[in-house]
């Protein structure tokens, strides 16, 4: 017995591309590795021939000392001391390993002091028009209203993760239901050992508009019926796990799916993260774009207090015509614990992290032959912001004191020192503990995806949204953003890479590091409007899958527009 499909058709599996990591070649580490040993030969040489000539024992000391500073100069090293006679050699810590931002923030300090009401604040003037066509949302297009056809069965799936991890399941399951022309059971979510948030689906997103929104396109249901719980022994546990694989093609779950859930009525997929392929036919494409941004908006209760604080802020920023900036730190006790990067809390922050990795992780990071790199991760840019590092940029790149920032983060790791230098930097500094009173915040409070709603909701509507991390949130608020703001993101997304070698230099003057931000600005602008690669995700990059582009012909009275979809 064959089941009807609603579409058929493979569809490439798209790996998602790391970034590309500069390395040392062999080859240089081999030429250091002789000229070390060349240099080492020298001073030997010379060391023997005072020591053979008693008259030239006067100038020992000279001829050591300037061995040793040869010596330094090739090998890199930085301090050179006696201790107890015992001469202690110290290799300087490659360009960037070091977290040394304090430092630069002291000497920076009075010049963006002086610098403070001399230009026009770039929050006016932050991003420019690239481009001569823009782009229309067209994920919310309508839809005949036709009966859909008999359903395959009933499809589970439990999300797991944090606020958009559980938002990508939800989209992902969407689709595949409508590929299977299964019904879908209202998401599962699963307790998360990071997120340990207890919240269901109808606590976060808004149920009876989700099921209402996708009536034309998808069965959606919030419960099993009887018949087929009767059938598992009223146990959801008992329905068959299918353990499909990460990013499955469409023609893995029509050829391999569909007939189970057609003998069994049901099927679960547990956990669902990640387990649909990027690239799949134009009309599955369709429904992600309409679950993400047409079907799915959040609970009354987030929605009414996240509009509350929008309004509070667009009101607080009326110096700058409504316009604020927002930045998702991550900077909290688990983003550092799980980045292994080392700043400036010395022995006591070691402890802690370990504390904190082995409470969230168990023993993953104390698996055999695993080597944590705290310097090698700071200069691949793995490692998280600090406040501090936020601020100067934004700072250098032309935000003065008088602009209004919103930051959106959990717990920050030792708020109170880290967040200082960024309040100093940018006095008129909001969160959502400052924005919403006690008594608004306290429903939410010990359910972290419900509070992360309501800082994506205050970020969704920022003039410039910087990210810092990475991470699900930033990339679903990048498309998010591109899709509201004609096709441009609107966020700045650091190069953290170059980041850590500006920082590791105290020295730098602040015209110099003025200029780097003001490049890096304008790189995160040339950049905000891309179109999707293949292998990317729609969610991040919606254009052309979800978008419309407008063009713009010449006409006789010029005012004739159309849209299109490419």
């Amino acid at each position: 017995m064959h089941g009807y499909s609603r579409l058929g058709g493979a569809a490439r599996s798209p790996p998602s591309s790391p970034r590309f990591r500069h390395g040392r070649s062999k080859s240089s580490s081999w030429c250091s590795s002789k000229e070390s040993n060349s240099m080492e030969k020298l001073v030997f040489i010379l060391m023997s021939a005072v020591f053979r000539r008693r008259g030239l024992l006067l100038f020992a000391p000279l001829l050591y000392i300037s061995g040793m500073l040869l010596y330094m100069g090739s090998l890199s090293i930085d301090v050179v001391s006696i201790k107890n006679g015992v001469v202690l050699v110290h290799k300087r810590a490659p360009p960037g390993s070091v977290y040394r931002s304090p430092q630069l923030f002291q000497n920076l300090w009075p010049f963006m002091e002086a610098d403070n009401g001399t230009t026009l604040n770039v929050l006016m003037r932050a991003w420019t028009k690239k481009e001569l066509r823009e782009w229309k949302p067209c994920a919310n297009r309508s839809v005949p209203e036709i009966e859909l056809p008999k359903s395959n069965g009933f499809l589970i799936i439990e999300a797991n993760g944090g606020l958009n991890q559980q938002r990508l399941s939800i989209c992902d399951a969407v689709a595949v239901a409508g590929l299977l022309n299964a019904t879908l059971l209202i998401p599962i979510f699963h307790l998360n050992s990071v997120w340990r948030d207890s919240s269901n689906f109808g606590d976060i997103f808004d149920e009876n508009f989700f099921i209402q929104s996708l009536g034309n396109r998808v069965h959606v249901v919030r419960e099993l019926p009887d018949d087929i719980l009767q059938r598992f022994d009223n146990n959801i546990s008992n329905i068959v796990n299918l353990r499909v694989k990460g990013w499955s093609s469409s023609a893995h779950y029509l050829q391999k799916v569909l007939p189970q859930l057609l003998e069994m009525g049901a099927v679960r997929i547990a956990p669902f993260s990640n387990r649909l392929a990027q690239a799949v036919p134009s009309k599955i494409q369709g429904l992600r774009c309409f679950a993400n941004f047409g079907a799915l908006r959040f609970s009354e209760p987030i929605r009414t207090l996240a509009e509350s604080m929008v309004d509070r802020m667009v009101k607080y920023s009326s110096h700058s015509g409504g316009k604020y900036v927002s930045v998702h730190l991550r900077f909290e006790e688990d983003m550092v614990a799980f980045s292994c990067c080392e700043y400036d809390g010395g022995e006591e922050e070691k402890h802690e992290m370990d504390i904190a990795r082995e409470r969230s992780w168990r023993g993953k990071f104390r698996r055999k032959h695993r080597i944590i790199k705290p310097g090698a991760n700071r200069v691949d840019g793995r490692c998280p912001l600090t406040p501090l590092e936020v601020g100067m940029m934004l700072r250098g790149m032309g935000f003065d004191n008088t602009t209004s920032v919103y930051v959106a983060a959990g717990k920050i790791y030792k708020e109170q020192k880290y967040m200082a230098p960024l309040k100093q930097m940018f006095p008129r500094l909001q969160t959502k503990n400052t924005l919403a009173t006690p008594e608004e915040l306290a429903q939410f409070m010990g359910h972290s995806t419900r509070l992360a709603a309501l800082d994506y909701t205050v970020c969704l509507h920022s003039e410039v949204f910087v990210t810092t991390q990475g991470g699900n949130f930033p990339h679903f608020l990048m498309g998010h953003r591109r899709y509201m703001y004609g096709g441009h993101a609107k966020t700045i997304k650091p190069d953290k890479r170059r980041l850590a070698l500006l920082f590791d230099n105290p020295n730098i003057r602040w015209e110099v590091f003025k200029q780097q931000m003001k490049d890096m600005l304008r790189h995160s602008d040339q950049k905000g409007t891309e179109l999707k690669k293949a292998g990317e995700s729609l969610y991040t990059f919606p254009m052309p899958d979800c978008m419309c582009r407008q063009a713009e012909p010449k006409s006789e009275n010029g005012n004739t527009t159309k849209y299109m979809k490419l």
